[in-house]
């Protein structure tokens, strides 16, 4: 072979980085738009999950102690035994969950006793952080399925 035609193969031309690195940018596109929006779901479908585990915590306490946590003690009452209570040898060695989840985007969990929808309501904010909103600004909530 020629000096000439072993420059001409060598490496790839300005026009073929330029054809990949567009095919490139259409795949981490078409990536972007489609898990971005799986991600949010996914968000409020754990925060499901953990207020509907907390509930039943909460449900699993007032079979043992005849009572519901007490507003003060909140949610906090599942992981350790509150100050006060009348009969502390019932509560559950270990409590009722190990750990208290907080919502996916890093805000603790709302518990109201008496509640103002339920029993006992159990809610998360959403990714506002403030109630009410839409879409993935909207609360979650025990009393909604």
């Amino acid at each position: 072979m020629s000096k000439k035609s072993r420059k001409q193969e060598a490496g790839f031309t300005l026009v073929e980085v330029m054809v990949v690195m567009v095919i490139i940018g259409l795949l981490a596109t078409f990536v972007v738009i489609n898990v971005l929006p799986s991600q949010d779901k996914a968000m409020v479908q754990k925060a499901k999950g953990d207020i509907r585990l907390l509930e039943q915590a909460v449900e699993m306490y007032r079979l043992d102690m005849m009572d519901y946590p007490a507003q003060d003690a909140g949610l906090n009452a599942l992981k350790s035994a509150p100050a006060g209570l009348s009969n502390p040898s019932l509560y559950r060695t270990g409590g009722y969950v190990k750990f208290l989840p907080t919502d996916p985007w890093g805000n603790d969990y709302i518990y109201r006793y008496p509640g103002e929808n339920s029993v006992v309501d159990i809610l998360s904010y959403g990714a506002d952080g403030q109630p009410g909103g839409e879409g993935l600004a909207a609360d979650i909530v025990n009393w909604e399925p």
